[in-house]
């Protein structure tokens, strides 16, 4: 069982970051198209972060069942870390990218200035999900 779950944390791990290594291209062409295939482009974006959403949530589940099955302690640094990261992350993505796309659909909205932020947003976003990558796969001892 504890392999089964291990599978599932790992593919939902993939599914959280892989998405947005896809709307990194994604950003840059939103810079000269026109408003009908940016449109289409920012239902792509919806779409990515909602199912990075999805498996956030499967990650977050299946990483309570990994500690509760294994022999680690929610004390243990890298996991302390983790949550601290995971939360901010949380955090992030509800206030990131959902109220910059709402705003592509003001009628004066400056586009450049809503790309930079979505381009900015995504690879810090990025950052955090490596972070965590890391923690988990390190196990660092911090303290």
């Amino acid at each position: 069982m504890y392999t089964l779950i291990l599978f599932l944390h790992i593919m939902s791990a993939v599914l959280s970051i892989g998405p947005f290594f896809v709307l990194v291209p994604l950003v840059k062409q939103m810079r000269d198209v026109p408003d009908a295939v940016l449109q289409s482009q920012i239902s792509t974006f919806r779409s990515a972060t909602r199912l990075v959403k999805h498996a956030g949530h499967v990650l977050v589940t299946t990483g309570v069942l990994l500690i509760w099955q294994s022999y680690w302690q929610w004390t243990t640094p890298w996991i302390v870390m983790t949550l601290v990261i995971m939360f901010g992350s949380i955090f992030f993505l509800a206030r990131a990218f959902k109220p910059i796309l709402q705003k592509f659909d003001e009628p004066h909205a400056d586009r450049a200035a809503l790309i930079n932020k979505l381009n900015r947003s995504v690879w810090l976003y990025i950052g955090l999900l490596v972070a965590m990558l890391w923690l988990m796969v390190a196990k660092p001892e911090l303290w």
